[in-house]
């Protein structure tokens, strides 16, 4: 089984910040923290590795981010790329990328092959209020996928998000990615995969 991808920093257990990425005050935990979860990488060889980017607001924050990216970019192992995910503000008060056109101002901003956007429907829906068309607007920036329902994060199908459209979006573009399943199955997870096609 393939590693895919996984989030920096390392996880902190005694319930501190989501990221350092974006805080102006925390550049040097941020480094640090890079600099150990490349090793994490050099071992497990994930495909991508989602850079959190903790809870802030303003110019100095991005100009901060874009810093910070750019400087994680240019020491990443090869072959990684590295992401960034708008989350919603519902689920994450406070974060400072809560917006894809933020998220799309960040990675121009860096401008570096080895920097794309994570998609999530869930977040889009949430966000932007039409996850297939914010797929297909930021479709030459999305190097990962992931899907959830909304309002609640459920399987496909327990929401709002109209599946059978992005699928077919999905389909038609030329991404060439992975899809990740990432929501609440609120059943066994063998329950909830109607919408996986079977051969």
């Amino acid at each position: 089984m393939k590693l895919i991808l996984i989030n920096a920093p390392p996880p902190n257990y005694t319930g501190g910040a989501r990221g350092f990425a974006a805080l102006p005050e925390g550049r040097d935990r941020f480094r640090y923290d890079m600099m150990r979860v490349f090793r994490y990488v050099e071992v497990l060889r994930p495909r991508f590795l989602h850079v959190m980017t903790g809870e802030a607001e303003g110019e100095a924050a991005f100009e901060t981010l874009v810093e910070n990216i750019r400087w994680a970019a240019e020491r990443a192992p090869e072959g990684l790329t590295l992401t960034l995910e708008p989350l919603n503000p519902g689920s994450m008060p406070g974060y400072f990328l809560n917006d894809y056109d933020l998220a799309a101002r960040v990675i121009e901003a860096v401008a570096l092959p080895n920097v794309g956007l994570q998609y999530d429907s869930f977040h889009a829906q949430v966000i932007h209020g039409d996850a297939v068309e914010t797929f297909s607007r930021f479709l030459d920036k999305i190097v990962h996928v992931q899907i959830g329902d909304a309002p609640d994060r459920g399987p496909p199908g327990s929401g709002v998000v109209d599946f059978e459209a992005l699928f077919a979006t999905i389909a038609g573009a030329d991404y060439k990615g992975w899809i990740s399943a990432e929501y609440h199955p609120g059943a066994p997870t063998e329950e909830t995969l109607e919408w996986f096609p079977r051969p």
